[in-house]
């Protein structure tokens, strides 16, 4: 009984002290301001899948000319994935549809982009949309930025 009892206390200390990493890391993200939630996809298909596959949930950052990628379910102090503000095409927009609309927040709107030849989608807030789109036309003189 007395084992069983230390295990099960154990259990729950890992798990307390697990969720409590996950908003530290969430805390020091978001520290230095410019984050925003924001799914990604990434090597999305040329014919378009809406069936909800491939996104993944997580935090975006702006870090100077680049955005940087975070998963939400990870412990990694490092972007998973960095968008640089001159490589980055957007191709359209669009609501989600099918079985996106539960894959994703109920706000979002998804921003079909290029990256470096790359297809990928970022699914956003409308207000997100707004910032993440006048960053990318607030290039420095001299660069080239394709927004459609």
């Amino acid at each position: 009984m007395v084992l069983a009892l230390t295990v099960c206390g154990s259990v729950v200390a890992l798990v307390v002290v697990g969720l409590f990493v996950f908003g530290l890391r969430r805390r020091l993200l978001q520290r230095s301001g410019g984050t925003f939630d924001c799914s990604l996809r990434w090597d999305v298909p040329e014919e378009g899948d809406t069936g909800g596959k491939g996104w993944a949930y997580g935090v975006a950052r702006y870090n100077g000319d680049r955005v940087e990628w975070f998963r939400v379910f990870s412990y990694a102090l490092r972007p998973r994935r960095v968008l640089e503000r001159a490589s980055i095409e957007v191709a359209g927009r669009r609501v989600p549809e099918g079985e996106e609309e539960l894959a994703l927040l109920s706000d979002a709107v998804i921003l079909a982009c290029l990256h470096r030849g790359r297809r990928l989608e970022l699914a956003m807030s409308d207000d997100a949309l707004t910032g993440f789109l006048a960053w990318l036309e607030a290039a420095p003189p001299g660069q080239r930025v394709n927004v459609a």
